[in-house]
């Protein structure tokens, strides 16, 4: 399992455009990918639950993979989060 911090960067926070892409990032990947925001977790495979998350500019978020590619899941996952535009 792999745990790393991202931070909300957009001005608009992730609604259903920057949760599209986060969604597309996460499905090239095997592992299980979560994304925590105020101790609840978000399965970054749906689109919905991302956009549930109400996540806004300056959101401190954990990112926690876990599977073959979970390092490569987790980096790519917190760079789409932190450079999201939408």
């Amino acid at each position: 399992m792999v745990e790393k911090k991202a931070i909300v960067r957009s001005e608009n926070g992730i609604h259903a455009r920057p949760a599209m892409k986060i969604n597309k990032v996460a499905l090239l990947y095997k592992s299980n990918i979560i994304i925590i925001k105020d101790g609840n977790e978000y399965n970054a495979r749906s689109i919905v639950s991302l956009m549930t998350m109400a996540a806004e500019k300056g959101d401190e978020l954990i990112v926690r993979t876990e599977g073959a590619d979970e390092e490569e899941a987790a980096t790519a996952i917190v760079q789409a989060l932190e450079n999201i535009e939408g």
